[in-house]
């Protein structure tokens, strides 16, 4: 069977990966034969012999794309037409225009956040299918960022992992992934949160979805899919941020989560004892947000919260955002907690003197490494750094390296995520991540 992303490969002209017909060359051959009169006429026919068969992906995925991909055209994301006062975008020919010229500028084109997106979508289908309890983290972010770094080619700064993986579990929301020794291992009753991100030419594609390994939080992992999905509906040119938060918050606490059989932390009362329950409401996340990306920038600078909000900042043409919500079965707000793995150098950085000679060096380290993506310990070592933490501690105080730690609710509480990268074109709305799977 031919997949959806297939399909879209095909429109464009490509063959999908997984065609198994022998392409033939022909090579000019003479044929002497008696014409007219006794004359000897030479006719050309056409000999056979085999053409080269096209790259085929691997399992688990190792080959880089542009081998699959040798035209460099990659398939184009779910796309979504603008509604009510933008619905003449879809038919507007400075529109289509506009998008013609930003697909032949090679520092706009739409290629780069394609191939970063369809590298995202092979390696994490791939993870659903290797992802099991009884690994530890360390193995599976291992096995995400080994497939990311071989399909995107990572290539210095030109190409690579855009933000360290997520693997955040259960009460923890945000911004967990292993440091170097780190011994977590996933087990059954596991809520896991897979962020991944792949960037080429800066152009980061930002998307990450829930696992969990038996049934009892179903309820929540949906309320939080269709949220997402909800966000992404309502998003638009000129759509107002604020409104969008109200829409994500009003899809996601419409469902409740049964946990049947068991005694569950849930709302704090007013006196401060924490109350029990079987049956209790989802909550959107109030202090995560989703949020704008930049050229090399994670966070863009603009934010879509995911409660109703009087934000009246507008999303405009061109930009890309990040649309992720967060669904807890706790308080419904996170606090730092545990110990700090992600790390990125501030981009509008002061200009400071570092009284330590390893805190020079290892800023040099990361501007060349990393410049101003998001990047954490286990990413260090692999480039060779060594006892680092004074220094990297020194450049966090001295406000040129921000520090994230990790982003959790109350312990005993089950937090989850699903997020997709949007394109707002000129003409359509481009869900960049959009995949079978999510």
């Amino acid at each position: 069977m031919i997949s959806k992303d297939d399909k879209q490969v095909e429109q464009k002209g490509i063959m999908p990966q997984n065609h198994e017909e022998d392409d033939v060359e022909e090579d000019d051959v003479v044929d002497d034969t008696p014409g007219a009169g006794g004359e000897e006429t030479k006719k050309k026919k056409k000999k056979k012999k085999p053409k080269k068969k096209k790259a085929q992906q691997s399992d688990p995925p190792r080959v880089g794309l542009s081998k699959i991909f040798t035209n460099g055209v990659y398939p184009e994301g779910e796309i979504q037409p603008y509604k009510d006062d933008n619905a003449w975008r879809t038919t507007s020919e400075e529109k289509r225009y506009n998008e013609r010229m930003a697909m032949e500028d090679p520092e706009i084109t739409y290629q780069s956040i394609r191939r970063a997106a369809e590298v995202h979508r092979q390696v994490r289908q791939s993870a659903r299918k290797y992802i099991r309890p009884g690994m530890t983290m360390t193995e599976i972010a291992n096995f995400i960022e080994d497939g990311s770094r071989a399909l995107v080619e990572e290539t210095g700064l030109e190409s690579g992992i855009g933000f360290p993986t997520g693997l955040s579990l259960n009460h923890c929301a945000a911004h967990y992934t292993p440091n170097a020794g780190d011994t977590n291992v996933l087990q059954s009753g596991d809520v896991l949160k897979i962020d991944i991100g792949v960037h080429v030419k800066g152009r980061i594609v930002d998307s990450a979805f829930t696992l969990n390994f038996e049934p009892t939080y179903d309820t929540l992992i949906e309320a939080v899919k269709a949220a997402t999905d909800t966000g992404v509906r309502e998003s638009g040119i000129d759509v107002r941020l604020g409104e969008i938060g109200g829409a994500i918050q009003e899809t996601m606490e419409s469902y409740e989560v049964e946990v049947n059989g068991k005694i569950y932390p849930g709302i704090h009362l007013s006196s401060g004892v924490l109350d029990s329950f079987d049956t209790f409401p989802v909550k959107s996340i109030e202090n995560l947000s989703g949020h704008s990306i930049g050229l090399y920038q994670i966070h863009g600078g603009k934010s879509v919260q995911l409660v109703k909000n009087d934000d009246q900042t507008k999303m405009e043409e061109g930009e890309y955002f990040a649309i992720e919500t967060f669904g807890s079965t706790g308080r419904g707000r996170v606090v730092e907690s545990g110990e700090c793995s992600h790390y990125a150098k501030i981009i509008d950085a002061p200009r400071v003197p570092l009284r330590l000679t390893s805190a020079k060096s290892l800023l040099k380290s990361i501007g060349s490494n990393f410049g101003t993506l998001p990047f954490c310990r286990r990413y260090l070592d692999r480039v060779g750094e060594t006892k680092y933490l004074l220094a990297l501690n020194h450049l966090v105080q001295q406000g040129i390296v921000q520090d994230y730690p990790p982003l959790c609710d109350a312990k005993g509480s089950m937090t989850a995520q699903f997020e997709h990268t949007i394109l707002l074109r000129p003409t359509v709305k481009e869900v960049i991540s959009r995949g079978d799977d999510y």
